[in-house]
């Protein structure tokens, strides 16, 4: 039996490109959150309903109108403290009252063999290799080095993953060309021990 996995969202920017204000979604143009999910097998469904918005717009008002009030009770004015008070008290509270015991409890997370989940959830942008086998990606220079498989990459595409932690690399299909330091300084690959 093969099981459905879908994530229900609003239509925020941040989720799809909506051309039109309150209209259709561009499935085919995914933002980063859909590309992401498409390569994990996951549908993305966009709500259109009042109803459908409505159970997670009363959740964004509840922590929105709620939870400021009481950061603010509480006297809480930096961020380590509120993440504190997130931890210990509030999502407790918050999930013995509203929290609904699953049908079924075995959970649907768990690891799917042949996703590099790395190369996944991290930001994808394409980009043309410049005349000097480099490429450029915000404000940085990223030089492409030597390559057994190509002699250049000089106008090709290739895709920058531009990883949480700030580092970088690039990819031509499947094939990692280069990865590189936050500041784009090239990675060193790293030298085979003779045995």
């Amino acid at each position: 039996m093969a099981t459905s996995r879908a994530f229900y969202t609003d239509r925020g920017s941040h989720y799809f490109l909506t051309p039109e204000a309150g209209g259709k979604v561009y499935k085919s143009r995914p933002a980063q959150v859909g590309r992401a999910l498409r390569q994990l097998g996951i549908e993305h469904i966009a709500a259109y309903s009042p109803e459908a918005r409505g159970r997670s717009e009363r959740m964004f008002g509840a922590l929105q109108g709620r939870l400021v009030n009481e950061l603010k009770l509480a006297g809480i004015g930096d961020m380590d403290a509120a993440n504190h008070y997130l931890r210990e008290a509030y999502l407790p509270r918050h999930n013995a009252r509203f929290i609904v015991e699953p049908e079924c409890a075995i959970s649907a997370f768990m690891p799917v063999a042949g996703f590099d989940v790395a190369n996944i959830l991290c930001i994808q942008e394409q980009r043309v290799v410049a005349a000097d086998n480099t490429v450029h990606y915000r404000g940085l220079k990223l030089q492409i080095p030597a390559s057994p498989h190509r002699r250049h990459f000089v106008k090709t595409q290739v895709r920058v993953h531009h990883y949480p932690d700030e580092t970088l690399a690039i990819f031509h299909g499947p094939r990692e060309v280069g990865r590189y330091h936050a500041d784009g300084r090239l990675q060193q690959e790293k030298k085979k021990i003779a045995a």
